[in-house]
């Protein structure tokens, strides 16, 4: 079994001097962004390997993600799924080395929104219908497959295990889409 851990950046300010790949998380992203880490902690879903678009609102996501996990997860930082299509994230994700068999990928919408949907063939209806409805910043969708080769994944392979939202876990359902 393969597990897809697929996190949208944390909340992030609208502009940055530096343009978009400069913009960084609001305190709020910062603080959804160590909640979905101590879900994934608490859950005992510790990623193999972490991968982050090179856009600063990811990489701050990722960090702040990880400080949930008392050991170092080994992660990176992948230029080419900046604003990727889903083709495009599909091949990296083929390319992901089958020693990993969980991943947690931090990216962007429209991208990240869309690869779930290809992804997600089965899982509890509640989770699939919101996940289709909006995939809120620092939104969470953890997909399993049946497989022992990454190189295999493809559309409807996946099983949604869950789609966790930082709303969902402070008990409320302002979930802002940006």
């Amino acid at each position: 079994m393969r597990r897809l851990l697929l996190l949208r950046h944390g909340k992030a300010d609208r502009h940055s001097a530096g343009g978009d790949r400069e913009r960084p998380l609001t305190r709020r992203g910062e603080e959804d962004a160590r909640r979905i880490g101590e879900f994934l902690h608490d859950e005992g879903m510790t990623p193999d390997l972490a991968v982050a678009s090179n856009a600063r609102r990811a990489k701050q996501t990722l960090e702040r993600a990880l400080e949930a996990f008392p050991a170092h997860v080994t992660h990176l930082i992948e230029n080419t799924i900046y604003l990727a299509t889903v083709d495009h994230l599909v091949e990296v994700l083929r390319q992901t080395p089958d020693k990993v068999k969980t991943l947690l990928a931090v990216g962007h919408n429209p991208g990240f929104a869309e690869l779930a949907y290809y992804l997600a063939g089965s899982g509890e209806p509640a989770d699939i219908d919101l996940m289709r409805s909006k995939y809120p910043t620092a939104a969470l969708a953890i997909l399993d497959f049946e497989t022992d080769h990454w190189s295999e994944v493809r559309r409807g392979a996946a099983r949604l295990h869950r789609f966790v939202t930082p709303a969902r876990l402070r008990g409320d359902e302002d979930d802002d889409p940006d």
